[in-house]
């Protein structure tokens, strides 16, 4: 899991001497951050692998083994997967490039929940498709981004915000080891946008420079307005950040 690799690259001691006799890194579990790829090949000299799964359908997308792994990205679906994306509203196809719910269908796909038809029910379309419940987008040359679980949406005064676009430039500033970007209960806007930052080792964050770095990138209404510095993020024992956690912890952010 991508947990992993971030620690190992935390510890001077891993360096490509030290892995000189390694074929594959693999990472999945959880979305392994595009500056993490990217750092770890300048270190070791390996592009990470990076696939996408879930316990209802195996594994749906892959990075090549022979070919190019694109840094923040899953892969294109593997041979028999049909994937699609979706209005998560209307069901209807959206073009190539725009984000949308991640759906799905293949013999690697389960028949349903044991003893729970209308789980069943409500998980898949009258087509057959499976909804994953994650956001994501398909690039021209057929790759998979994933952005985020359509339950971490933030709806902000109406407009939608996905998490990952915010997480990938709050990751990108010094200092930053990872972020974690969630919707708070707003009297205004419905939900405020905050942003959680975990720093590198020694590091302390000026989150007032933060916040203006990325302001030229980004439109005003998906910059976060409060920012907290913790310690780790927390995860479960899959690797994946519990945003459920952190929007119990911070949902007094914008409380008068």
């Amino acid at each position: 899991m991508p947990t992993f690799y971030t620690r190992l690259l935390d510890d001077p001691r891993f360096t490509r001497e030290l892995v000189g006799h390694f074929r594959l890194f693999v990472s999945g579990s959880a979305p392994l951050l595009a500056e993490t790829h990217v750092e770890f090949e300048a270190r070791t000299g390996h592009r990470i692998l990076e696939r996408y799964g879930m316990t209802e359908t195996n594994m749906n997308t892959s990075n090549p083994y022979d070919g190019e792994r694109r840094a923040g990205t899953v892969g294109p679906p593997l041979p028999g997967v049909s994937l699609r994306v979706v209005d998560p509203e209307t069901g209807a196809l959206l073009p190539q490039g725009e984000i949308g719910m991640i759906e799905l269908t293949g013999p690697n796909v389960c028949q349903g929940y044991w003893s729970m038809p209308d789980k069943t029910a409500e998980a898949f379309r009258s087509d057959g498709y499976f909804i994953t419940g994650a956001l994501g987008r398909i690039d021209d040359d057929g790759y998979v981004q994933i952005v985020g679980r359509g339950k971490d949406l933030v709806i902000s005064g109406g407009f939608n915000i996905y998490p990952k676009e915010v997480e990938l430039l709050l990751d990108e500033q010094p200092g930053v080891l990872e972020s974690a970007v969630i919707g708070a209960p707003h009297a205004d806007l419905g939900e405020g946008v905050v942003a959680v930052l975990v720093p590198r080792a020694g590091v302390t964050l000026d989150t007032e420079a933060i916040a203006a770095a990325i302001g030229d990138g980004l439109a005003r209404f998906k910059q976060p307005r409060r920012y907290y510095v913790v310690d780790e993020l927390p995860r479960n024992t899959m690797g994946k950040v519990q945003k459920n956690l952190l929007r119990e912890r911070f949902a007094d952010a914008f409380a008068r």
